[in-house]
C-alpha cells in the first residue's frame, strides 16, 4: 500500500514537471515570436537666419533681447560707421566737381574767349595783308632787277608765314564757336554718373549701419555686446523661423517599411509630458558611406544603409521647440 501511494506521488511530480516544461517552451516562442519595438530618435529643428553687416562697424545699441519675438522688418541694432560717413563727403565732393565740369562741356566756351580768338584772327588776315602787299612790291622790283634775291626771298616766307597764321588763328575761332567736342561732353557726362555710382555705394552701406530683421521669427543668439566692433560679415545675432519647423530621423532601411514620401506616422515628444505628435514625411535620403560598400555578403546578409528622413508636423504643438527629442516606435518581426 506505501508502495502504490510513493508511486503516485512520484507520477505527480514528474507530470507538474512536464507541465512546466511545455508551459516554460510555450511562453518562450509567444515571446519569441512576438513583433519587437525599436525606438528611433528625431530631433525638431527649424531654419536659422543669420543677421550681419557689409562694412565694419561698432555696435551703438541693440533694440531687441534673445527670446524677443520680431517681424520681418522690425528694426534689430543699430550701428556706427565713421569711416563710411567720411567717404560719404569725398563722393559727394567728387560729384560735384564732375557736375561743374560737365557743365563747362554742355555750356560751351565763353563769349569772351570766342570774342578774343575772333580778334586774333582778324589780326592775322591784316597781317596776310600787308605780307601779300609787301610781296608784290618786292617781286616787281626782283623782276626788274632792282632788288637781290635774298628780299624776294624773304618777302615770300614773311607771306607764306602770315597765311599760315591765319589759318591757324582761324582754326582757334571756329573750335570757340563749336565749343567742346562730343567726345569730350559725353566723357564729362560719364564722369558725372560715376560719381553719382560711387555716392549711391556709399549710401548702401550707410543703410548698413540700421539693421532689420529679415523674417518674422524669434531671436535665438545674440552673438557681440554693445560697444563692440565687429567686422563686415560677422555674425551679429540669429533669429529662427519658428513657423516652419521639422523633425529629423537617421533610420536603418530596414525600418523604413511604414515611413514613405508623404506618408504620416505617430510619434511622442518626452519634453512636453510624451504629447502625441502626428508628422508627414517630405524628404528622404541616404546619408552616404565612407567605407568600401559590397552589394551582398557570403552569409545571405546584405549591408544595412541608413536614411536621413525629414518629416513637418502635421498640427502646431505648443511648447515644441528646436532641438527637443521626437520620439518614433517602429515594430518589426
Amino acid at each position: 500500500m506505501g508502495k502504490m501511494t510513493k508511486e503516485r506521488r512520484n507520477l505527480s511530480i514528474g507530470l507538474l514537471i512536464f507541465t512546466a516544461v511545455v508551459v516554460s517552451i510555450a511562453v518562450m516562442g509567444i515571446i519569441l515570436l512576438r513583433p519587437s519595438t525599436e525606438y528611433i530618435e528625431g530631433q525638431a529643428d527649424v531654419d536659422d537666419y543669420r543677421v550681419s553687416t557689409k562694412v565694419t562697424s561698432r555696435i551703438v545699441k541693440f533694440l531687441v533681447e534673445e527670446g524677443d519675438t520680431v517681424q520681418a522688418g522690425d528694426t534689430l541694432v543699430i550701428l556706427d560707421a565713421p569711416d563710411v560717413e567720411a567717404k560719404l563727403q569725398q563722393a559727394e565732393a567728387a560729384e560735384q566737381a564732375a557736375q561743374a565740369k560737365s557743365q563747362e562741356a554742355q555750356n560751351g566756351t565763353r563769349q569772351e574767349q570766342i570774342q578774343g580768338a575772333l580778334n586774333m584772327w582778324q589780326k592775322a588776315k591784316a597781317g596776310v595783308e600787308i605780307a601779300e602787299k609787301t610781296y608784290a612790291r618786292v617781286k616787281t622790283l626782283y623782276d626788274q632787277g632792282v632788288v637781290a634775291a635774298q628780299k624776294y626771298d624773304e618777302a615770300t616766307a614773311q607771306r607764306d608765314a602770315a597765311i599760315a597764321t591765319e589759318k591757324a588763328a582761324h582754326s582757334q575761332y571756329q573750335m570757340a564757336v563749336n565749343g567742346a567736342r562730343r567726345e569730350d561732353k559725353e566723357a564729362a557726362e560719364a564722369m558725372v554718373n560715376r560719381a553719382k555710382g560711387a555716392i549711391s555705394e556709399v549710401r548702401s552701406y550707410i543703410k548698413e549701419t540700421v539693421l532689420t530683421a529679415p523674417i518674422s521669427g524669434e531671436v535665438t543668439e545674440i552673438f557681440p555686446k554693445a560697444g563692440e566692433l565687429v567686422g563686415a560679415g560677422a555674425p551679429i545675432m540669429n533669429i529662427s523661423d519658428m513657423s516652419k519647423m521639422w523633425v529629423t530621423f537617421n533610420i536603418r532601411e530596414d525600418l523604413l517599411n511604414n515611413i514613405g514620401m508623404g506618408k504620416t506616422f505617430e510619434t511622442t515628444v518626452p519634453a512636453i509630458g510624451n504629447k502625441k505628435l502626428t508628422l508627414r514625411t517630405y524628404y528622404m535620403k541616404d546619408v552616404g558611406s565612407y567605407a568600401t560598400w559590397k552589394a551582398t555578403k557570403t552569409t545571405g546578409q546584405y549591408d544595412m544603409k541608413t536614411f536621413q528622413v525629414k518629416a513637418r508636423p502635421e498640427q502646431k504643438v505648443d511648447g515644441l521647440r528646436p532641438g527637443m527629442s521626437v520620439i518614433f516606435p517602429i515594430e518589426h518581426r
